[in-house]
């Protein structure tokens, strides 16, 4: 590990790189049981991590996080990825194979809200620790199956997407068109970044078109090329992550039209940042998976130790344009801005 990781770690315990956004201990339960993480210490420490395909650099980021913050603190850690971001059957099949083994904290990043309700059934019921990140597991399967989650630790996507709306709003004349561009169809993060976004802008804009491009690049070109097409008077288009936000840039240069249409996106991975300073993407609403995959596994240490953790954390976001793009860059995979660790008095314990 680099002399950058672990003082990231480091700071993770203290004062996590992210200002005026601390973190908030929001209570939505999502277990069965009503939430809130138990007290009694599992039977082993050791932890098994399951989450979205390498594919994509924002789970990538989110690996980094786990394996560093594991690495800094001790932890036996296993990680497992799916295949691809929408390997759903293979994702299900890798939690299955550990359910069964001497972890006592399982962190998951499931691909939809129910692929992987069946394994974790069978991880509650031995009184094994869940840590669901990033990707909320669907509450109501979660009550049928008498999940009991720790905690969740993710973004607020509404929130996000909401970032993204307010800055739409000043960027282009009130009545404009927009275009959305969403992840798989009925995906739960996707549908609430839209939401958000669709709330932010209100009435001051017309939403023209809505299509999914399932989290892809090049089903992003393609949807983008069609609506460009179709309306040609559009002036900006929401994207529900970076890489389908980079695929849009993509069908706008295609169309000879660069600069002229805003394309904001969410996720903040390094391409898509880069993108911002070099005038490709407008702006980039950052989550920080590196910083997501460390709570996942410091919530893990939280439980190990006995103590009951908040029902939800909320991991931090930041608008990212132009002017703050190199800031983000050269901070990269850490947060640019400061926030506050919800988990350090529980882990000082």
């Amino acid at each position: 590990m680099s002399s950058k990781d672990a003082r990231w770690t480091h700071l993770m315990r203290v004062t996590v790189p992210i200002g005026a956004l601390a973190l908030v201990l929001a209570g939505c339960a999502t277990g069965g049981d009503g939430g809130g993480g138990t007290t009694e210490a599992p039977s082993s420490d050791k932890v098994a991590a399951v989450i979205k395909g390498l594919d994509n650099p924002f789970f990538q980021a989110m690996e980094d996080g786990i394996n560093d913050t594991a690495e800094q603190d001790g932890v036996d850690v296993t990680v497992q990825a799916a295949a691809d971001i929408g390997d759903t059957t293979g994702q299900a099949d890798k939690l299955t194979a550990l359910a069964g083994q001497d972890f006592g904290c399982y962190i998951v990043n499931p691909i939809s809200g129910t692929n992987l309700v069946q394994a974790l059934s069978q991880i509650s019921s031995a009184g094994k620790a869940i840590v669901n990140i990033d990707s909320p597991i669907d509450p109501d399967a979660a009550e049928t199956a008498n999940l009991d989650i720790a905690t969740y630790i993710g973004t607020d996507n509404g929130a996000a997407g909401g970032k993204a709306g307010d800055f739409v709003v000043e960027q282009v004349p009130a009545s404009s068109e927009v275009a959305i561009i969403g992840g798989i169809a009925g995906d739960v993060t996707s549908a609430a970044r839209i939401d958000g976004f669709k709330e932010a802008v209100g009435d001051t804009l017309t939403v023209v078109q809505e299509s999914a491009a399932d989290w892809k690049r090049e089903l992003a070109l393609t949807a983008a090329t069609d609506i460009i097409a179709a309306n040609p008077n559009v002036k900006a288009f929401f994207a529900a992550n970076d890489d389908m936000g980079l695929g849009i840039v993509k069908a706008i240069e295609n169309a000879g039209l660069t600069g002229q249409i805003v394309v904001v996106s969410v996720d903040g991975n390094q391409d898509a940042l880069e993108s911002v300073e070099a005038g490709g993407l407008t702006a980039t609403v950052a989550q920080y998976p590196y910083a997501i995959g460390s709570l996942g596994v410091q919530a893990c240490e939280v439980v190990a130790g006995g103590e009951t953790l908040p029902e939800n954390i909320e991991s931090p976001t930041a608008l990212v344009t132009n002017d703050v793009a190199a800031d983000a860059i050269a901070a990269f995979p850490q947060p640019f801005e400061e926030f506050e660790n919800p988990l350090t008095d529980l882990l000082a314990e």
